[in-house]
């Protein structure tokens, strides 16, 4: 792994670390997959874990546009 990737990973602001898993959590068992904190996401598909990631941003990016009207 490159050394460009080191702390990219990282939750900016530590408080918001249990919201973004609790909305994990919710976006996980829309796309269908139920006990998401539980699975081993290795074993997950790319696309299935991207899903999960995407719907995250769709949401927080809603969520923030929300705020603004």
């Amino acid at each position: 792994m490159s050394s460009n990737n080191s702390g990219r990973n990282r939750t900016l602001v530590p408080e918001a670390k249990a919201g973004l898993n609790r909305l994990k959590t919710e976006v996980a068992s829309e796309v269908g997959l139920s006990d998401y904190e539980n699975i081993d996401k290795g074993n997950l598909s790319s696309r299935q874990n991207g899903y999960v990631g995407g719907y995250m941003v769709k949401h927080m990016i809603q969520d923030y546009e929300q705020g603004l009207k």
